[in-house]
């Protein structure tokens, strides 16, 4: 049975659907910026602590909806998940990120790679029903929950490498020395990807997001064949089960405006935008891509919330007035648009200026749609 909500601007936006104002959420919207997260963080006593805790995670889920008011709520866990279930052994250095203790830096151990074990990751899918029951009341859930994982392509890029890089090295090796062993492991990650994404949905996710934060390193070619191609494939598996037509699917590559036409046609719902292609130009290559509607989630650099209130604001502004001047074949141009950063927010954000962004994306976009009547 479909989950009724007091807000449905999210997915009504997701499915390119007419809406009063431009929904708003942000990207790593639960964080270190929030005061109340770093205090259930410390009782949590580590960041994996705090993922692996349904309680916790559902705690730090809530916060910037409670005090921001934002349109969507999502997931709050790690991409990491997933190759941490399948053995490598996953731990966050303070400092340093994330590690992995068993990478696939030889072909053994890729060939002894399996899909990720879905019982070791119950934790996930018991904080989706804890979070879709704490956004609920009345019988009406308060907001959207988005569910996600990291892409294949990404996945693979931390599992190689055994943690973060600037370029990703080894991974990039592999894909140019052994193709095999390197589609091996996206073949493995599409499945497991699937699997963890419909349990998601099964557990309470009203909307999914697909994260390649490492795609825009790749050439074009390989970006098509080894990136964009196994999201393409997840997309398809989860269009195959008709219980999930009503679950809109975001796909997001950092740095992949310039395939923007080629990922108009991966099937995802929406396509969220970094800042390096304005909304407008975005728009109109999306509409020429495909006569399907496509949403858009975007695109606000990160780091302008360092700033202050009124270039955040005119900041807004522009996005705003840019793309309502798209050219596209009909409807509003500012139907099926998701207002988002161009990737996650900073630690050092001052939170008075997420609420400056909320204030001025609600603002904005009403009064926008209200002189187009």
């Amino acid at each position: 049975m479909a989950v009724q909500l007091e807000n449905d601007l999210f997915i009504r936006a997701c499915f390119s659907q007419k809406t009063e104002r431009t929904p708003v959420w942000l990207m790593r919207q639960a964080g270190r910026y929030l005061s109340e997260y770093r205090a259930t963080r410390a009782k949590a006593g580590s960041f994996l602590d705090l993922a692996k805790n349904p309680e916790y995670a559902t705690e730090v889920t809530l916060q910037p909806i409670d005090r921001f008011g934002l349109d969507a709520a999502i997931l709050f866990s790690d991409i990491l998940t997933i190759p941490d279930a399948m053995g490598l052994g996953l731990s966050f250095e303070n400092g340093d990120g994330p590690r992995f203790a068993r990478p696939l830096s030889s072909e053994s151990e890729v060939n002894k790679l399996h899909q990720a074990d879905m019982d070791q990751l119950q934790y996930v899918f018991d904080s989706v029903s804890s979070i879709a029951k704490a956004l609920s009341s009345n019988g009406k859930q308060q907001v959207p929950l988005i569910g996600f994982s990291g892409s294949p392509w990404t996945l693979a890029c931390y599992m190689i490498e055994g943690g973060g890089s600037r370029d990703f090295a080894s991974a990039k090796k592999m894909l140019y020395d052994r193709q095999d062993l390197m589609q091996k492991i996206l073949d493995i990650n599409v499945h497991s990807v699937t699997e963890y994404l419909s349990l998601q949905i099964d557990a309470g996710a009203q909307a999914v997001m697909i994260f390649d934060t490492w795609g825009g390193l790749l050439t074009s070619s390989d970006y098509l064949k080894y990136s964009l191609e196994p999201m393409s494939n997840i997309i398809q598996n989860l269009r195959s089960k008709p219980q999930y037509d009503s679950v809109p699917i975001i796909l997001f590559t950092k740095g992949g405006g310039i395939w923007l036409n080629d990922i108009a046609l991966s099937g995802a719902n929406v396509l969220g935008l970094d800042w390096t292609i304005d909304l407008a130009r975005a728009r109109e290559v999306i509409n020429q891509a495909t006569n399907e509607p496509i949403a858009i989630q975007g695109n606000l650099d990160p780091s302008i919330l360092l700033s202050n209130p009124k270039e955040i604001e005119d900041r807004i502004q522009r996005c705003f007035d840019n793309l309502s001047g798209a050219q596209v074949k009909n409807g509003n141009p500012l139907d099926g648009h998701i207002f988002n950063l161009g990737h996650g927010i900073s630690q050092f954000t001052p939170p008075d200026n997420v609420a400056a962004l909320v204030a001025k994306v609600k603002q904005c976009s009403t009064e926008l749609r209200l002189s187009k009547v």
